[in-house]
């Protein structure tokens, strides 16, 4: 099995190698505390060794298979329903191994897979809802409480409807519910309604959870090979994890060198997904304290035509991390035109992901000319083993950085903040003191 790449060359114009090997055993030590568990947050630590642990539970593995092949039996679309790591992973791997075009073509045999509770858009529920209208639909609700905003409005509205055009009984063999093992609104109405239900473990986060069955569920639904996934999540799992603390240890000695912001960079369209779910697990895991290295991402060459010129020319606190990909599933040859008006023929016989590599070729070299330390990330394929492989590189790198960082990767206490205002502000039940507090203070 070939494996993914790190190359930190084009960042030593900023940070030396000396500078790298100085925190090195930060790094290592970072490693040490995942490893051994002694650190904050150590009771969500269920997905350091989840790969190794899924390849020997071949009953759960084939339980999701199952289920995901019932749902295509009995639908044509299926809805996720979820918001941050309960929807974010599986759309990743889903957009990264699926035809660009898929929404506009035939059925291939497995139900579309769409999402919905990510958000809280009138307009996106309701063009939701008349699109599944006369279709045969299926629900995955993902949700440890059941009560969380978003996934629970959509849920509300979606089963609803799926009672009413398929009947109670039809409609409880089309939802499978992802939540908690025992508590929670969405575990009393699965075992009072009869759903199918996988376990969201405690020990697991949600932005670690997509090699569990919050991820491989929608994947394997969508028709692909969650096997291979894991079994590439594994393979790194079993490695020196060289990659992961020379990643870590490289981006902690950019930030303390100034370098706040950190870019992720694709040119392949199908990973912009992926730069979204990679923003969620850095953001969150290591923005707080006053602390972090921002998560940004850009979608390359599209985003050189508007982000190009901030990159190039901006503030010099960034720095950016390629995602290339080495091989395309496909090839396309640029033809000859005997007019040339648009002046093209110099490229013509050559495959469009050679003009891709050089865009990329001479992007990197125009920012690290320009100040912009590059990290770069070669992926063999966009296949189910080489994103397993991604997947829990960044998982692990992410662990290490923030204990790098001195923070507990792995709560996200800010995130209740605005929970706890938009509650008091809709006088939900039990914030009646919050309600009282903030209105007095809009009238103000």
């Amino acid at each position: 099995m070939k494996k993914i790449n790190v190359d930190i060359a084009d960042a030593l114009a900023t940070v030396s190698r000396a500078d790298i090997d100085a925190i090195m055993p930060e790094a290592r030590q970072g490693l040490e505390t995942l490893n051994s568990g002694s650190g904050a947050g150590n009771d969500f630590l269920g997905w350091n060794h989840l790969p190794s642990t899924l390849m020997a539970d071949e009953a759960l593995i084939a339980d999701i298979e199952a289920t995901a092949l019932s749902l295509a039996k009995e639908c044509e679309v299926v809805v996720c329903i979820g918001i941050g790591g309960s929807y974010l992973g599986a759309k990743a791997v889903i957009e990264a191994l699926s035809d660009s075009f898929a929404a506009f073509r035939p059925a291939n045999g497995h139900p579309k897979v769409v999402f919905a509770g990510q958000n809280i858009g009138e307009d996106y529920l309701y063009e939701l809802m008349n699109y599944l209208s006369g279709k045969k639909f299926g629900i995955i609700v993902i949700s440890k409480s059941g009560t969380t905003t978003e996934p629970a409005i959509a849920f509300r509205l979606l089963k609803d409807m799926l009672v009413k055009e398929a009947g109670a009984k039809d409609a409880a063999k089309r939802i499978v519910a992802i939540t908690d093992a025992k508590r929670g609104a969405l575990r009393s109405m699965s075992d009072t309604e009869g759903y199918k239900t996988f376990v969201i473990d405690d020990n697991v986060g949600g932005r670690f959870s997509v090699l569990t069955p919050v991820g491989l569920l929608p994947i394997a639904t969508a028709g692909y090979d969650i096997r291979a996934l894991i079994a590439g999540a594994a393979a790194m799992e079993a490695s020196d994890q060289t990659d992961a603390l020379t990643y870590a240890a490289t981006r902690n000695a950019l930030y303390r060198a100034g370098k706040k912001i950190e870019i992720l960079v694709n040119y392949c369209p199908k990973l912009h997904f992926f730069g979204e779910w990679w923003k969620q697990l850095y953001g969150e895991s290591e923005g707080k304290d006053g602390k972090g290295i921002f998560p940004a991402a850009v979608d390359n060459s599209t985003d050189l035509h508007s982000m190009g010129q901030w990159i190039q020319d901006g503030e010099r606190t960034i720095f950016e991390t390629v995602l290339s990909v080495e091989a395309p599933e496909h090839e396309v040859i640029i033809p000859t035109d005997n007019d040339n008006l648009d002046g093209l023929n110099f490229i013509a016989g050559k495959r469009v992901d050679e003009v891709n590599k050089m865009a990329e070729l001479g992007t990197k070299i125009a920012h690290v000319d320009g100040g912009v330390p590059n990290m770069r990330i070669t992926i063999p394929a966009l296949t189910e083993t080489y994103l397993g492989q991604l997947i829990y590189f960044f998982e692990k790198a992410c662990g290490i950085s923030g204990y790098m960082l001195g923070v507990n990767p792995f709560n996200q206490p800010g995130v209740e903040d605005y929970k706890r205002n938009m509650f008091a502000l809709l006088a939900k039940p039990g914030y009646e003191k919050e309600t009282e507090a903030i209105r007095a203070r809009l009238a103000k």
